[in-house]
């Protein structure tokens, strides 16, 4: 069912801010309320599941909770949007002893400078087999 949306309109630098910051919650498990509203609500959609949270704290626990290793995100790009912002990212968790990727796209919608709802998309995460099985089988023709 759709939601109604509040248009908040923010400029560039806002948008690029807050999703740089936001991409560095999945490295430092940390979505700080200046950044997440402590009542956010996030829509999180995978290959074979979907779930949702309420809260910054929510967020960054399961975003703890599965990460393996080290963590660390490249914010690929930022679009602005009437209303927030999309956000799409690559992630590695490197164990030391496999390393696993995925790429993500978030719709964020933010309100009074902090973002208030989420909706993410995710490739689930690819260890090395996948990763080599796919160059075999489907080449990027673009990064």
């Amino acid at each position: 069912m759709p939601t109604t949306q509040t248009t908040s309109t923010i400029d560039d630098d806002t948008a690029e801010r807050l999703s740089a910051r936001f991409g560095s919650v999945f490295e430092m498990f940390d979505a700080g309320e200046d950044l997440v509203a402590p009542d956010a609500f996030f829509d999180l959609n995978m290959p074979v599941w979907r779930f949702q949270l309420v809260g910054a704290a929510g967020f960054a626990t399961q975003l703890r909770t599965i990460a393996r290793g080290t963590v660390t995100v490249k914010v690929l790009r930022t679009v602005r949007t009437a209303s927030g912002f999309v956000h799409e990212h690559e992630e590695r968790q490197d164990t030391g002893e496999e390393v696993y990727s995925a790429r993500r796209l978030w719709l964020c919608e933010v309100r009074d400078g902090r973002i208030v709802e989420v909706v993410g998309y995710c490739s689930g995460e690819w260890d090395e087999e996948l990763r080599a099985r796919h160059a075999l089988e489907a080449p990027m023709v673009r990064p």
